[in-house]
């Protein structure tokens, strides 16, 4: 298979693959599911500030050990 070809089967798969979800998250019927997502998100941020301050306290810890 060509370069293009590749590229050009990529791209459609890509676009079908956003068009499936887009109809899953619109339909009114699968509520459920877009609650499902939007608290999958909402604990992957939960999780990432907590790791974002834990990796700041720790530079912060580090930060006076080396003024001290």
């Amino acid at each position: 298979m060509k370069k293009e070809t590749k590229i050009i089967a990529g791209v459609l798969a890509g676009a079908a693959l956003g068009a499936a979800v887009a109809l899953i998250l619109a339909s009114d019927k699968n509520e459920e599911m877009k609650d499902k997502v939007s608290n999958w998100f909402c604990d992957l941020i939960d999780a990432s500030k907590d790791r974002i301050a834990d990796v700041t306290d720790q530079v912060k810890d580090t930060i006076s050990k080396v003024r001290a």
